[in-house]
């Protein structure tokens, strides 16, 4: 019996160690890198002596209170002290001094930048955190839409051109040879850290899909600093919260394994995002903080870890339809006293057209006590 009983514990051991590993590699990690902007300080830098503790993780409901704080809008009261606290670390404690507008993108299939961001001098200045996965998803809770601008960067778009592709390479300093066969089929090469290229040729799948996704996040920024450019005309001037999510380093991944290929496309993609923030920068004039998440889940269905939700609030109509009715007698004492000014005002009105009646039909006769010289003694 004691040999049985040691054999089930056993298996009922490795049985839940399986288990609870599967679980953590299906949730998987996540990190966050707060990146502020280079000319105003809204965020507290990690080397800085100000900083008496800084979070080893943040939860994900604890980021998304950061970004409303950010916007200009007060935490979620959900919101535990010890979330208050980890705010107060990253955050400058100024609540006059927000950048009112937030560039939060989440990058699915890769949960460790470390070897793509070294090399970055924007990235190696954030304030980087772990995210603790306890809830896989938090909202971030914003006011009445008039007051905030949500725009979304995961619109996707099919049509592109070579002269796209060819804008696109020259601004990364890279090269598009275009195939003199086929259009669309060119070649890509991009210089990268240390002296390392990448080549991607649009005639794969894998790499034509890397290539075309960072083509429609770059098309979705420059389009949400043409937003950017209209409301700053406009008389409301509200919040602005760019969002998306990105998932094209699993398609070279999937196809050419974690390392190789797959983290040159990595150092490409912060590349790329180095250039999106300085561009937003410009165009928001400094007042602007980028908030780039790492998941390493890439399933498209788990969805995004940041999500948007307006709270309510009571309109003004509604307020009115809920207020007490008044006291009777408050309200008999009013028609009795509209009523006593009604009658005063008929009867004034009343004697002066009487008045003006009777002056009209005076005889014209001079009036012994109006015309006579009385002499009073």
């Amino acid at each position: 019996m004691d040999s049985l009983g040691r054999f089930v514990c056993f298996y009922l051991l490795t049985v839940s160690s399986s288990f609870f590993f599967s679980q953590a590699r299906g949730q998987g990690s996540a990190s966050v890198f707060f990146i502020d902007s280079s000319t105003h300080r809204f965020l507290r830098s990690p080397a800085s002596n100000d900083v008496v503790f800084k979070p080893d993780s943040m939860s994900l409901p604890e980021v998304s209170a950061a970004v409303s704080v950010l916007l200009g809008f007060a935490p979620p009261a959900s919101l535990s002290a010890a979330g208050s606290s980890k705010l107060n670390e990253v955050l400058v404690p100024n609540p006059f001094n927000r950048p009112r507008a937030v560039f939060v993108l989440e990058v699915r299939g890769t949960a460790d930048p470390t070897l793509a961001v070294n090399e970055n001098s924007m990235f190696k200045s954030a304030y980087e955190t772990k995210i603790d996965l306890g809830l896989n998803k938090a909202e971030i809770e914003l006011p009445d839409e008039s007051e905030v601008s949500v725009f979304s960067l995961d619109e996707q778009s099919a049509d592109y051109t070579e002269n796209e592709i060819s804008d696109f390479a020259s601004w990364m300093g890279g090269l598009y040879v275009a195939d003199t066969l086929e259009v669309l089929n060119g070649e890509l090469t991009f210089p990268l850290a240390k002296g390392d290229q990448l080549k991607l040729h649009m005639s794969k799948e894998a790499d034509r899909k890397f290539t075309t996704s960072l083509l429609v996040l770059v098309r979705n920024i420059r389009r949400a600093m043409e937003l950017h450019e209209d409301l700053m005309h406009s008389t409301h001037s509200p919040a602005e919260l760019l969002t998306g999510s990105y998932d094209g380093i699993k398609v070279l991944e999937e196809q050419y394994g974690s390392e190789g290929v797959a983290q040159h496309g990595m150092e490409l993609l912060v590349a790329v995002m180095t250039k999106i923030f300085d561009s937003l920068e410009h165009a928001y004039k400094g007042q602007i903080v980028g908030a780039i998440l790492f998941n390493e889940v890439a399933h498209v269905e788990s969805g995004k870890m940041l999500n948007v939700m307006y709270t309510s609030r009571p309109s003004a109509r509604w307020l009115a339809e809920t207020k007490t009715s008044l006291n009777t007698t408050i309200v008999k004492v009013l028609l009795v006293r509209r009523t006593l000014a009604w009658i005063t005002g008929i009867i004034l009105l009343i004697s002066t057209l009487l008045g003006v009646c009777f002056l009209v039909n005076m005889p014209i006769t001079k009036d012994t006590l109006l015309y006579s010289n009385v002499k009073l003694d």
